[in-house]
């Protein structure tokens, strides 16, 4: 009972000095908002960005390699041709297709698809956009959602179909308020595709990987694989400053699907011999998403670690600033300790004392300051449309190292005032 009696008076004597200096107790509090507070801010960007990334990194499948055609650059071709100038033949090719089915044991499936930019037109509307040959199977490995109509299908394969999916930004700015559903889309001078399906918003992809630019799918028009061969050929022809630039390429991708997430990596190797052999040139690059996803994670984990220290200054800042203020706290009140070592107080009554005074200004800087740093996500999310994430254990770290701090920083003036000889503390003007 006589224990807690005293603990209700350092409180209470603790709560008083603090209100009598407000504002000092309110700047000596603000070091540690800030670095409770920019600790859990800077790991909440730090882990959307980093999820985002994995999201997308992920959407391209961890048992899947990917296969995409490259151009050589010009010196591969031979000192003094250009592409301007010449047809170049290059990338991947039917055969390699079927070579990738035959040989390879660990392979389920391969989807190829061809890819090339055109002019898209509706009348006097014109948009820019990418054309892409494609197999049914593009929609669930892309994870496209259907906004009006359907996707291509088997029988559009089949049948060569004269049909096209566009994505959601060819229809507003080809078709402005209309249903494009059933209406012809012009594709480069002369081809014309019946529209049978939109598909629905997809936020850009950043680029992944050294082979893969970031994408922007709703800028996308996809007509069968089968359709495009028969109608393009192998040739793609492109208007450029000089006349028209010819590339012979009949695959621009082939996605291979592993059976095993454990066989993907001996499978990429494998793959690399197989496309290798025979080849005059390098003109394709492998990449896989097990092993972006890994780096990710990697990177990921020194990007908390980096950030972390950096906002853990801030709680050494406001530690110091808490010693600083105890330290000329104990200096006013030097007189105040006499009084009361000479009525008897012990040299741990007065320690407990200023610690008192200090676990409150720890505590109340570290209350604001998770308060504030689990608001400021949601507040930088809605200004600038970057996705964060709090982690269950950043708020748990950072509180409990700015409370450490606190408390460790004012161990120091505690013991310094314990230490005052009493007879000259009363003496002290």
């Amino acid at each position: 009972m006589k224990r807690l009696y005293r603990i209700q008076a350092m409180f209470k004597t603790a709560k008083r000095s603090l209100q009598m200096h407000k504002l000092r107790s309110l700047l000596t509090v603000l070091g540690l908002v800030f670095g409770v507070a920019s600790v859990i801010v800077m790991l909440a960007v730090t882990e959307g960005a980093s999820q985002e990334s994995q999201r997308q990194i992920a959407s391209l499948g961890v048992n899947n390699i990917i296969v995409r055609s490259v151009k050589p650059s010009d010196n591969e071709f031979g000192e003094g041709q250009s592409f301007r100038s010449i047809e170049v033949a290059y990338g991947l090719t039917y055969d390699d297709l079927r070579r990738i089915n035959d040989a390879m044991e660990t392979v389920v499936g391969a989807t190829p698809l061809r890819e090339y930019q055109q002019e898209l037109r509706n009348g006097s509307q014109r948009l820019y956009g990418r054309v892409v040959g494609v197999m049914p199977s593009f929609h669930d490995s892309n994870r496209l959602t259907m906004a009006r109509g359907r996707f291509v299908d088997d029988a559009d394969l089949k049948f060569n179909a004269n049909v096209c999916v566009i994505g959601e930004e060819v229809a507003k700015q080809l078709f402005l308020f209309e249903n494009p559903i059933g209406k012809s889309v012009q594709v480069g001078s002369q081809n014309f595709y019946r529209i049978i399906g939109v598909t629905r918003y997809k936020t850009p992809s950043a680029g992944v990987g050294s082979s893969l630019s970031a994408q922007d799918l709703n800028k996308d028009i996809y007509i069968p694989i089968t359709t495009d061969r028969s109608r393009n050929g192998d040739v793609i022809t492109k208007r450029v400053r000089s006349g028209y630039s010819r590339e012979r390429m009949q695959l621009s991708q082939i996605t291979v699907q592993v059976r095993d997430t454990a066989l993907v990596k001996p499978t990429a190797a494998a793959l690399e011999s197989l496309l290798t052999g025979g080849r005059s040139q390098r003109d394709f690059a492998i990449t896989v998403p097990l092993d972006l996803l890994e780096q990710a994670a990697a990177t990921q984990r020194i990007f908390n670690i980096v950030l972390g220290a950096t906002a853990a200054i801030s709680l050494l800042v406001g530690g110091i600033g808490i010693m600083n203020i105890m330290l000329a706290s104990v200096s006013e009140r030097t007189q105040e300790i006499g009084i009361r070592r000479a009525l008897g107080a012990k040299q741990n009554d007065i320690v407990m004392q200023f610690l008192f005074e200090t676990a409150a200004l720890s505590f109340i800087g570290t209350f604001i300051g998770l308060w504030v740093g689990l608001a400021t996500p949601s507040l930088v999310s809605w200004v600038t449309g970057m996705e964060t994430k709090i982690t269950a254990w950043s708020p748990l770290i950072a509180a409990s190292v700015a409370f450490s701090v606190g408390m460790i920083f004012g161990i120091y003036p505690a013991q310094q005032a314990a230490k005052l000889d009493p007879i000259e503390a009363l003496r002290h003007a």
